[in-house]
């Protein structure tokens, strides 16, 4: 992927960035500088995630004068009247809810299948969904002047369902496997997108002016994971998840493999090529972006911080940080602080209460439980878990 992989040779590779195990949790905590398990939000959803007089990163940007954009998939609210204009988008075009069919541009079968929109009014076109997100995104830089603007591009590449077209599939011709090459050709082609995108600011003479930031929402699928499943149309049967070697499981759970993610932060002449290894997290850039771009107030109960000053030296010292994700329906959680990690799993049906204690410093793919041979650490993170949690489901959306 050499438009990925310039990127990151070019810029700052985030190789300990932590999301949460989903794809709404971890949009909801990026727009609003919060864990999303705050508004009770731990696993993919339709229903409006935020309150809607939450702060976000494009209130806030465009509190300070900049022009917002969201192209591409929102799933923070899926009905139309819940879309990003509601919580500081100026634009907005793409899909309400979450992943779609490729070509139908449809959602899960059900009420909010039909989700294609163009600020808030829904459409139908016709084109490939990366394509479709990549032509919006360039058309939209097009027509920027010199006022500062926020676009937010995130496309639903790689996620299931996919199809992709014969020349996508021919530039991944060494995987053999059917469903490797499917996933493969997906990237490739989002790639290729990207770099559309690049060369549009590049044309605009924009660049050096520009922080590039490319992050994921969660862990791969795991790598039987189908090809179509809830989607309306037939997909066939490929496997096209993947493993997260070295890391631990995968999408939907809070073991590294699912909340770890690849990240990079490129800014030509702002930030040097470097590697960061402290953690950081995805409530962290809410606060960076707005001391970056003058923005003074920030949200209520802010978890973030900014990091600017470790993107700008990645060799800095700092303090060991305490990072929290509750899992799905809050049934899991898990909490690192420094090398440490606690990972706590409650009884449900025949399934027993399960407490796991791990040194990500020695144990990357957390395969030794160390609980019981460290009970002071074990209590230490169970007393920080304790507290940090008892701010959920402080700002849930109630209709």
């Amino acid at each position: 992927m050499p438009n990925l992989d310039r990127l990151a040779r070019e810029g700052v590779k985030l190789e300990a960035h932590y999301v949460h195990p989903m794809c709404s949790p971890t949009r909801a905590a990026l727009m609003s500088g919060r864990y999303a398990s705050r508004f009770g939000v731990t696993a993919a959803q339709s229903p409006r995630a935020l309150p809607y007089d939450t702060v976000t990163l494009a209130s806030g940007l465009k509190s300070a004068g900049y022009d917002t954009a969201l192209i591409g998939k929102w799933h923070l609210g899926s009905k139309t009247e819940w879309g990003p204009q509601k919580y500081g988008f100026d634009f907005s075009y793409g899909s309400l809810a979450g992943g779609v069919g490729p070509l139908d541009h449809r959602y899960k079968e059900g009420e909010f299948s039909v989700t294609w929109h163009r600020n808030g009014k829904l459409v139908e076109e016709e084109g490939h969904v990366t394509d479709l997100i990549a032509r919006e995104a360039v058309q939209w830089i097009d027509q920027r002047s010199q006022k500062p603007f926020f676009l937010y591009v995130p496309f639903t590449a790689i996620h299931v369902p996919i199809v992709e077209a014969e020349k996508w599939q021919q530039a991944n011709k060494h995987h053999t496997a059917p469903g490797k090459r499917l996933r493969a050709a997906c990237s490739t082609h989002m790639d290729d997108a990207i770099g559309q995108v690049l060369a549009a600011l590049d044309r605009k003479k924009l660049r050096e002016n520009t922080l590039v930031l490319f992050l994921s929402d969660n862990g791969a699928h795991a790598p039987q994971a189908n090809q179509g499943g809830a989607y309306p149309g037939d997909y066939g049967s490929l496997k096209v998840g993947n493993n997260n070697l070295p890391l631990r499981d995968h999408k939907t759970t809070v073991y590294e493999g699912g909340i770890r993610t690849p990240g990079v932060a490129n800014w030509p002449g702002k930030l040097k090529p470097a590697e960061l290894h402290q953690p950081l997290h995805a409530v962290d850039w809410l606060p960076t972006l707005f001391r970056l771009a003058g923005v003074k107030a920030l949200p209520n109960k802010p978890d973030g911080f900014d990091i600017w000053p470790q993107l700008a030296d990645p060799s800095m010292k700092t303090e060991p940080r305490t990072i929290y994700s509750a899992g799905t329906r809050f049934r899991t959680a898990a909490l690192r602080h420094g090398d440490w990690k606690l990972v706590i799993t409650k009884a449900e049906g025949n399934k027993e209460a399960k407490e796991e204690l791990f040194n990500l410093a020695e144990d990357i793919g957390e395969s030794k439980n160390l609980a019981v041979q460290k009970p002071e650490i074990l209590a230490e993170l169970k007393r920080r878990l304790d507290l940090i949690s008892k701010s959920d489901n402080d700002s849930v959306v109630k209709e």
